[in-house]
């Protein structure tokens, strides 16, 4: 089973699938085709990553793939907590420039389904955090993508202040969306 809530952007889902549980720990399944195809979510995974960020403070993103590489992502968390935030970067959408977020953590259980067209990205809440991400394409370097994380214009409201976090070079040098083609348009 399970337990899905729409966030505020269309298309871009909390999941927190069932846990069975007993004296010897637990079994969940965390992805099956068959279950996502019946909420209406047809996404090809492709390639799994896994991420470790010994630091409480570190920000990745906000990253995304222009098409034709275009990634949908299912984000989780296996040991610690982030603060996973999506963007719309489609342009012409109600909501481009908009953001999202929820805290995705190993005690909550929860997932992110991020379609393609939104900028992801998360900032560490603990140290060695352990986050894990299918991805509908694979990685291609020629269209690997990022808009700043502090961008004005979509004004995410980060809960560690932005002297406080750990980028890498690439993403503080990351554009503000509006001088970005991002490739893609709405609908």
């Amino acid at each position: 089973m399970l337990d899905v809530r729409p966030l505020e952007l269309e298309g871009v889902l909390e999941i927190r699938p069932t846990q069975f549980a007993d004296e010897r720990g637990f079994f969940s399944e965390v992805w099956s085709r068959t279950h996502w195809r019946e909420l209406g979510i047809d996404s090809d995974f492709v390639q799994d990553n896994h991420s470790l960020s010994k630091q409480r403070g570190v920000l990745r993103g906000l990253h995304y793939q222009a098409p034709p590489m275009a990634q949908a992502k299912l984000v989780r968390v296996s040991r610690g907590a982030v603060f996973d935030v999506a963007v719309d970067i489609r342009r012409g959408s109600p909501t481009f420039g908009q953001w999202v977020s929820t805290t995705l953590s190993a005690e909550r259980w929860n997932q992110l389904f991020i379609p393609a067209g939104f900028a992801h990205g998360f900032l560490t809440l603990e140290t060695d955090c352990e986050v894990q991400y299918k991805a509908s394409a694979p990685y291609s370097a020629e269209h690997d993508r990022a808009v700043r994380f502090d961008d004005p214009d979509i004004a995410i409201d980060w809960p560690i202040a932005a002297e406080e976090m750990i980028l890498s070079d690439k993403d503080r040098a990351a554009p503000l969306l509006a001088d970005v083609q991002t490739g893609f348009s709405f609908p």
